[in-house]
């Protein structure tokens, strides 16, 4: 929790690593994710660098890796990737057998990919040609059944076998792809001008593509014309337009003789398929047991060697010299990293660190848990702290889910976050394990722990308003006394409880809101009253203890002067104006009665604390009614003219105090380097060793009122900000009253509006059953979808808000840098969300 409270101290180390050591070292250093390394080698590019050929082996070796999931996956074989440990980094021995095991799986599998097109080529080809011997037998058929012409050509053929030489049909089959056909015949009509007679027919099941796998659908076809001229054009067209040409025999016994050929082959050939199909199928299975690994190890070898870039050689060449930041807690893990990375490589020289000085801010580390993470998130989303600055996330565990519950205030709708939030907890290994890359389902998850802490606030805050889905939980009775008769309520639609008369018991109610208020008609009016001072204390009270928060920054730092010229005037006007409003709040509740014998302090002659607060900032007086005095005590009005002119001294503090100091610290700093630089030489000869002082004593003066100049500006804009601040922040907690009001009136306009249409259905006990069960599950949509998400969602914003803005601001500069340790863990996570 300390490291929670205030970033982790940290070191600039410089690591001293033998060349032969450098890889193993670094190697444990990333399973650690201790270090967070900085670039030594600023000047050169990236291919200038030492370790860019072995970057590149691994470059190549991931093109293998993609190769090969690539195949694994196009065969639908399963890649198991639940692993319950990671594999470590190889060292540099196992390195060239995986790049030999990886260059011998990548060359199996691509003869075998190169073996399996070309028998699938054969196997197409085969079958396409045992289509066209099928589809041209019924062309043929049907062409000596009727075409006269034919067999007319055919009787003088027999007749004159010179006419027959020059009348002779001749034709060109093969196969084309279905949606190339009309084109296709167009183009055979042109070339020809009509004498070519085509033929053809769809094949009924795809023909799968050797190359893609794709299925394609094709059509046979038989073209039938005259002379060599022509058929050397149709050849043509068919090239173009990519259609396969198969021999056809014009004989019927030599079709039927050449399709049982073809069959048989097809039968062999489909045999050898299943055959070279079942040896793929089991080197991809032996492969994908090992695929997961073998990437794991080839992206941590790369981040190895692009780390090694960072690293700086020393001039005998005999050293790698590398800079990290290291939280001060672990640096004797990492120089257990830095020996185990020695021992591993057998070097006898050992690798140490050494922890250097340096002026450059650190980066920031906040040490967290599963459950401190999502809330550190909010904050950094932000701005990331400055180096050892105050961390607002400890205060935000408590007061960001109960402002949300203050907003949200529904015990009923707070029970069904917590039972969301604890599905997700307690599925929480599941979920991680599925890797979704749902981007709204990922953010639900990381802040399932700010989500149940939201629920139980929810459920206290919702306890308070005395509010479960929009009515009241009637445990410990009423404190309100009916003091009318039976004739009386009967009588009259509303009566009024006066508490004045006896009606209430004048004792506190144990716990929250008395139910009674559920049904009253001024139900709202109270409501309305009651979170409003409620919203503006909290506020003041949050706001408070933002300033107060500044302390720590002050004493820390050891600014001692912010804390006289900013902390003290601050709080001072913060107090004596917004706290004494919260004051006199708590001042009414207590000190005005129904029963009291004076009649200064019953409840009409109450003041209005805003008016109150109005009127002493303006100094005037407010008009009241006779026997009703202005003022709550005695010496009231001189208090709050005190506290006015309190505040007002305040700001000339806060805008004159800090650019003064800093002018008299800085004179002083100058008269007294003009006094060293004239005195006597030889009483203080070290002084030769800081001629800073007396060269910048000279030139001072302009740069002097030039930095009192900025100094004063910067104070002017801080002091009229905080200033109006106090009023806008102020009232900008108001959103606490306004949200929770608007959540429970549009919670209880679902109840009446919609639950209550099949309570007070006037219909049959079987109807009523059935419209009660249609307008609950219309209840529990909208429930859910409105008041539990969108609801929620804004509350969660506005929460967010005021915490950045009204609390944050009081104290936090977020001007930090975040630290980003070379971690193997978080390397893959950002690689597979790329993914």
């Amino acid at each position: 929790m300390g490291a929670l409270f205030r970033s982790e101290e940290m070191a600039l180390c410089q690591l001293f690593i033998q060349p032969e050591a450098a890889y193993l070292s670094v190697s444990e250093l990333g399973e650690t994710g201790t270090v967070q390394f900085r670039d030594l080698n600023v000047e050169l590019n990236y291919f200038q660098r030492k370790f860019v050929n072995e970057v590149r082996r691994c470059n190549e070796l991931e093109r293998k890796l993609r190769y090969i999931e690539a195949e694994v996956r196009k065969d639908g074989v399963p890649i198991p990737d639940d692993v319950t440990e990671l594999p470590r980094a190889p060292n540099p021995r196992a390195i060239i057998d995986l790049e030999a095991h990886l260059e011998k799986t990548e060359n199996d599998i691509l003869e075998l990919s190169h073996n399996a097109v070309n028998l699938k080529s054969n196997y197409l080809e085969l079958t396409e040609l045992w289509h066209v011997l099928e589809k041209t037998q019924v062309f043929f058929t049907e062409e000596e059944a009727n075409d006269s012409i034919t067999r007319a050509l055919i009787n003088e053929e027999a007749q004159n076998p010179n006419a027959s030489s020059r009348g002779r049909l001749e034709f060109v089959a093969g196969v084309i792809n279905r949606e190339r056909v009309p084109a296709f015949e167009r183009m055979l009509w042109r070339i020809s001008r009509g004498n070519v007679f085509l033929r053809q027919a769809e094949l009924e099941k795809p023909l799968e593509d050797p190359a893609t796998g794709n299925e394609i659908y094709k059509t046979a076809f038989v073209a039938f014309f005259q002379g060599e001229q022509l058929k050397s054009r149709i050849k043509k067209v068919c090239s173009g337009f990519h259609a396969s040409i198969y021999p056809c025999p014009s004989s019927h016994a030599e079709r039927q003789e050449m399709v049982k050929g073809v069959r048989m082959r097809l039968e062999d050939l489909n045999l050898v398929l299943n055959q070279t199909q079942d040896h793929r199928q089991r080197v991809l299975h032996s492969v994908a047991k090992e695929l997961f690994n073998w990437s794991i190890m080839v992206r941590k070898m790369k981040a190895i060697y692009h780390t090694m870039n960072l690293f700086n050689m020393d001039v005998s060449k005999k050293c790698l010299i590398g800079e990290c930041w290291v939280p001060v807690a672990d640096l004797g893990v990492v120089q257990n990293c830095l020996t185990e990375g020695s021992r591993l490589c057998g070097s006898s020289i050992p690798s140490f660190l050494n922890v250097i000085h340096t002026d450059e801010d650190p980066p920031t580390f906040n040490r967290t848990n599963k459950f401190t993470r999502g809330f550190q998130n909010l904050i950094d989303a932000y701005g990331v702290a400055s180096y050892r600055e105050a961390n607002p996330a400890l205060y935000t565990i408590v007061t960001f889910p109960f402002l949300f519950g203050v907003m949200f205030g529904d015990a009923g709708h707070g029970v069904i976050l917590i039972l969301f939030a604890a599905f997700m907890i307690l599925r929480e290994k599941k979920i991680m394990a599925q890797k979704s890359d749902n981007e709204i389902a990922n953010i639900f998850f990381n802040g399932r722990y700010i989500i149940l802490l939201m629920g139980f606030f929810s459920v206290y805050i919702g306890i308070i308003y005395n509010d479960v889905f929009a009515k009241s939980l009637n445990i410990f009775g009423s404190s309100w006394k009916n003091n009318y008769t039976y004739e009386q309520v009967q009588g009259h639609k509303s009566l009024t409880l006066d508490p004045a008369t006896g009606a209430y018991a004048q004792e506190p109610y144990p716990l929250g809101v008395d139910p009674v208020w559920n049904v009253a008609e001024n139900k709202i009016l109270f409501l309305n009253s009651y979170k409003m001072k409620l919203s503006i204390i909290f506020g003041v009270v949050h706001m408070i203890f933002g300033v107060c928060m500044s302390v720590v920054n002050i004493i820390h730092f050891k600014k001692y002067s912010n804390l006289f010229f900013e902390f003290l005037p601050q709080l001072i006007f913060l107090v004596v104006l917004f706290f004494y409003m919260a004051f006199l709040m708590f001042a009414k509740w207590v000190m005005y009665d129904a029963t009291s014998p004076d009649l200064r302090f019953r409840p009409g002659c109450a003041p209005s604390v805003l008016n109150t607060f109005i009127n002493m900032m303006l100094f005037k007086h407010a008009k009241m009614e006779k026997g009703c005095e202005e003022y709550m005590f005695d010496g009231q009005e001189i208090m709050q003219l005190c506290f006015v002119l309190i505040a007002l001294l305040c700001i000339p503090v806060m805008l004159f105090g800090k650019p003064l100091y800093a002018f008299c610290m800085k004179s002083k700093t100058t008269h007294r380097a003009k006094v060293y630089s004239n005195g006597d030489a030889s009483q203080d000869m070290e002084l030769q060793n800081v001629p800073s002082m007396s060269q910048n004593a000279a030139g001072s003066g302009h740069d002097h009122d030039d930095d009192f100049s900025e100094l004063m500006i910067h104070q002017a804009i801080h002091t009229i900000e905080y200033v109006l601040s106090t009023v806008s922040h102020t009232a900008s907690y108001l959103r606490l009253w306004a949200l929770s009001l608007a959540h429970s009136q549009l919670s209880e306009v679902l109840w009446n509006r919609v639950l209550r249409m099949g309570l007070a259905a006037d219909h049959e006990e079987y109807v009523k059953g059935v419209m009660l069960f249609i307008t609950f599950a219309a209840w529990a949509f909208f429930t859910i979808c409105i008041l539990v998400l969108m609801e929620g969602l804004s509350a969660f914003l506005h929460t967010l808000r005021l915490h950045w803005m009204e609390f944050m601001s009081k104290f936090y500069k977020g001007e930090g840098s975040l630290f980003q340790p070379f971690y193997f863990k978080t390397i893959l996570d950002a690689e597979d969300a790329e993914d």
